[in-house]
C-alpha cells in the first residue's frame, strides 16, 4: 500500500533558506530581501540550486555565469549533464518506497478500468530499449526527433530515451492538423518520427493515420518511422517510409544491454528540445532549450516555488504532481519535470470537460467533474490545470463533494490566463466545504519562450484572490512604462533585466540570432520584453492583466495569427482577414475574426462553416472564433501591416486616439467601423 503524504509538510522554500543559512551563512528577513538576492548576486544564487539540489557532473564547471548580456549569457561552462540521466537517478530509491512513476488515464479508461501504472525500473528498461532502438536508426547526438503523441507514458518515454542519446526532442499534439504540424517540423528536418495512429477527445476518435502519412510524405528527412498504437487501427496503410517499427517493439528489448545503458553526458548548452512559440508574423518560432539551464530552472520552479517534492522524500512521502495538458501546451514539459526530483506524475488524456459527444454523436454539455473525479482516484497531492478550466467549473456549478475523495489535494495551480478572483474563491470555497480550509493556491505567470515561469507561488506569503504571490527567485522582473521606467501598482510591460539559465538558446535556423532579438530585444535592447501587462503591487503580489502583443491565447495555448491567417486566406472567398484576441483580466476571453470577402459575397452560413473548418483542419478546434464579421476593409499600416494590437487595445476599451495614429495608415476611413463595435461592445 503507497504511504499516505505525513501533512503537514514543511514548505520547500523553508527547506531551502534553512539549508542556505546552514551551508552558506546566508539568512534574510523578509521574501522580498531573499528575491534581491537572488537576482543581484547571479552567480552564487544559481550555484546554490546546482549545489541545494546536488547535480552531478563529471567535469567541473569553470565560472557559473560569463556575464555577457542577454541573449548571449553561457551558463557552467565546462559542466555535463542529461536530462534523462537526472530523472533516473531515483529509480532505485523511488522504486524501493514503492512508488510509481507514472499513472496515468484517459477518456476511456477513466471510470471503467484501473489507472495504468509505470514503475521507475519499468521507466528506465523502456527508456534504454527506444533509445539503443534509435542509435540502432542511426540517431546521433544532435539530430532531431519529431513525436505527433497524445498526452501519455509512451511520449514520455520517447522523450527520455531522444533526449538520452543527445538527440533533441520536438513534439505535437494529434488535435493539431497537418499544416500546424508542418510548418513546425519542417524547419527542424528530424530524422525520425514517432507518431499514434489516432486519439480521443471529447469522445470522439480521431484518425490521424491519414496525416501520418502524409506528414512522412512532406518530411524528406524522416529516415524511419516508429508507430504508436493509441486507438488500435490497423496501420498498414501507413507505408510511406521503407523503416518502420512498432512502439511497443521498440521498448521492448529487455537484456544486457538495456541493464547497462546509461545516458551521454553531454554540454550543459547542449540541446534538449525544440518547443514552438508563434508571433504575429511568418513561421512559428523553433525555440531551442539546453539541458542544464532547463534542469535548473525546472527544479527552481517545481520545487521552491510549486512546493512540489520528492515522493520518496518523508517530508513529502507520497506526493503526486498533476498538470491538466495536451503535448502542444509547455505544461506537458512541466509536468514531465516532476520526474526530475523523483515525483509522481499522474498524466490524463483527453478533454478536461469529459465526452461532448453521446454514443451517437450528437453533442452533450461538457462534464467538469471528469478531471476531478481523475484527481480523487490517483490521490493527487497537487492539482493543476489552465484558469479556463477552473472558470468553467464555476459556470457549471461543479460540486467538489460529488467528485469523490480529494482529501490528499493540498495546493491548487493555475496558469495559462490570468485566474479570476470569483473562480478562486469558487475553489477554495469548495475546499473548505470538503475539510480543507485555505487551500492554497499555486498561480504561476511564465511561458514557452524560456519553458518556466516569472512569477508564481509562495507557501509561506499571504494568498490575496486574483493575484499572483511573488516574482520568482532567479527572475528580476519589473513593470515597465512607456516611457522604460520601472513602476509599482500601475500596469506596465512585464520585462527581465538580468538573464535566466532556460532563456533559448537559440531559435533553430536563426542565422545571427535576428529573429531571436527581434522577437524578445527590439523593444528594450539587452532587456527582455515578455508580451505580458503586469502590474506589481507594493506588497510584492503581482497580477497578469493579459497579453500586450497581438499573439492569440486561447485557454493557455498559443498560436500566431499568421497560422491562421495561412489557413483562412487560402479559401477562394477571402480576400483578407485580422483576428485579436481579447483576453484580459476580469473579462471572459473574446475572440473575433474579420473577413473581407470577393465581391458580391455575404457571410452565410455556408462561407461560415468553411471559415471554421478550415481553422479546426488546418490549426486545432482550440482556436475557432468566437465571432466573425465581414468588414469592408482590413485595417492597415503605411507599409502593409495589420493593425492588430491597436485594434486590439481599441476593443479593450482605450480611446481611439490613444492607440494609433490615423496618418501612420493607409486605410483611416475603414476605423469607423471598429470604433462602431467597440462602442457597442462596451454598452452593459
Amino acid at each position: 500500500m503507497t504511504p499516505s503524504l505525513a501533512p503537514p509538510c514543511v514548505p520547500q522554500i523553508r527547506l531551502y533558506q534553512n539549508w542556505l543559512r546552514q551551508h552558506r551563512g546566508l539568512s534574510f528577513d523578509s521574501y522580498d530581501a531573499l528575491w534581491r538576492w537572488s537576482v543581484t548576486d547571479l552567480d552564487t544564487y544559481w550555484q546554490s540550486i546546482w549545489d541545494y539540489f546536488d547535480l552531478q557532473s563529471p567535469t567541473p564547471h569553470s565560472a557559473v555565469c560569463d556575464g555577457a548580456p542577454m541573449p548571449n549569457t553561457r551558463w557552467f561552462t565546462g559542466a555535463q549533464v542529461n536530462y534523462a540521466q537526472q530523472v533516473l537517478r531515483h529509480v532505485a530509491a523511488a522504486d524501493a518506497g514503492g512508488f510509481p512513476a507514472i499513472l496515468s488515464h484517459n477518456e476511456q479508461t477513466l471510470g471503467s478500468a484501473p489507472a495504468r501504472q509505470m514503475s521507475w525500473p519499468e521507466l528506465r528498461r523502456q527508456v534504454a530499449s527506444l533509445a539503443l532502438h534509435l542509435q540502432a536508426q542511426g540517431v546521433q547526438p544532435g539530430d532531431r526527433v519529431a513525436a505527433y503523441l497524445p498526452n501519455s507514458p509512451e511520449t514520455m518515454v520517447a522523450f527520455l530515451a531522444t533526449v538520452s542519446i543527445g538527440a533533441v526532442w520536438s513534439v505535437c499534439a494529434p488535435d493539431m492538423g497537418s499544416n500546424a504540424v508542418l510548418d513546425r517540423f519542417q524547419q527542424i528536418e528530424p530524422k525520425v518520427l514517432i507518431a499514434c495512429d489516432g486519439v480521443t477527445y471529447g469522445g470522439r476518435e480521431l484518425d490521424r493515420r491519414a496525416v501520418l502519412v502524409e506528414l512522412c510524405a512532406a518530411l524528406p528527412t524522416v529516415r524511419h518511422l516508429i508507430v504508436q498504437s493509441n486507438l488500435g487501427l490497423p496501420t498498414d496503410t501507413i507505408k510511406t517510409v521503407a523503416s518502420q517499427a512498432y512502439f511497443t517493439g521498440a521498448t521492448g528489448q529487455n537484456d544486457a544491454k538495456t541493464d547497462a545503458f546509461e545516458p551521454l553526458w553531454l554540454a550543459f548548452d547542449h540541446p534538449l528540445w525544440v518547443v514552438y512559440s508563434s508571433g504575429t508574423t511568418g513561421l512559428p518560432k523553433p525555440i531551442v532549450h539546453g539541458h542544464g539551464g532547463t534542469i535548473l530552472v525546472a527544479l527552481s520552479l517545481k520545487n521552491l516555488h510549486n512546493d512540489v517534492g520528492c515522493s520518496y522524500d518523508p517530508n513529502t512521502l507520497g506526493e503526486r504532481y498533476h498538470w491538466y495538458s495536451t503535448t502542444g501546451w509547455v505544461m506537458w514539459n512541466a509536468q514531465a519535470s516532476g520526474l526530475l526530483s523523483g515525483t509522481t506524475c499522474c498524466l490524463f488524456d483527453g478533454s478536461p470537460g469529459g465526452r461532448s459527444v453521446d454514443a451517437a454523436g450528437s453533442k452533450v454539455a461538457p462534464d467538469w467533474t471528469t478531471l476531478w473525479r481523475f484527481a480523487a482516484e490517483l490521490k493527487v497531492t497537487f492539482f493543476g490545470a489552465g484558469a479556463a478550466f477552473y472558470a468553467n467549473c464555476l459556470k457549471a456549478g461543479v460540486d467538489l463533494g460529488e467528485c469523490g475523495d480529494l482529501s490528499r489535494v493540498r495546493a491548487l495551480g493555475s496558469t495559462g490566463s490570468p485566474l479570476s478572483p470569483e473562480a478562486q474563491a469558487w475553489g477554495t470555497e469548495q475546499f473548505a466545504r470538503m475539510g480543507t480550509p485555505g487551500i492554497w493556491w499555486c498561480n504561476i505567470s511564465g511561458g514557452t519562450d524560456f519553458c518556466g515561469a516569472f512569477i508564481g507561488g509562495n507557501r509561506e506569503l499571504p494568498l490575496i484572490p486574483g493575484e499572483m504571490q511573488c516574482r520568482l527567485l532567479g527572475c528580476a522582473v519589473e513593470a515597465w512604462n512607456e516611457q522604460g521606467e520601472p513602476v509599482v501598482d500601475e500596469v506596465g510591460e512585464l520585462v527581465c533585466t538580468q538573464p535566466i539559465p532556460s532563456m533559448p538558446l537559440y531559435l533553430w535556423g536563426d542565422v545571427g540570432k535576428q529573429r531571436y532579438l527581434a522577437s524578445y530585444f527590439d523593444t528594450y535592447p539587452g532587456v527582455w520584453r515578455h508580451g505580458d501587462w503586469l502590474k506589481i503591487g507594493r506588497n510584492g503580489g503581482c497580477v497578469i492583466y493579459g497579453r500586450s502583443d497581438a499573439t492569440i491565447n486561447r485557454h493557455g495555448l498559443r498560436m500566431g495569427t499568421s497560422e491562421l491567417y495561412s489557413a483562412v486566406e487560402a479559401l477562394p472567398e477571402v480576400l483578407d482577414s485580422m483576428v485579436v484576441d481579447l483576453e484580459y483580466l476580469g473579462r471572459e476571453s473574446y475572440m473575433p475574426l474579420f473577413v473581407v470577402l470577393r465581391e458580391g459575397l455575404t457571410l452565410d452560413d455556408t462561407v461560415r462553416a468553411k471559415l471554421v473548418n478550415a481553422i479546426k483542419t488546418a490549426l486545432s478546434p482550440r482556436f475557432v472564433p468566437n465571432e466573425i464579421f465581414q468588414v469592408a476593409e482590413i485595417p492597415r499600416t503605411l507599409s502593409g501591416k495589420k493593425q492588430e494590437l491597436p485594434i486590439k487595445k481599441l476593443l479593450l476599451g482605450q480611446p481611439l486616439d490613444k492607440v494609433l495614429n490615423r496618418e501612420a495608415m493607409a486605410n483611416p476611413a475603414c476605423l469607423d467601423w471598429y470604433v462602431a463595435l467597440a462602442r457597442a461592445r462596451s454598452q452593459p
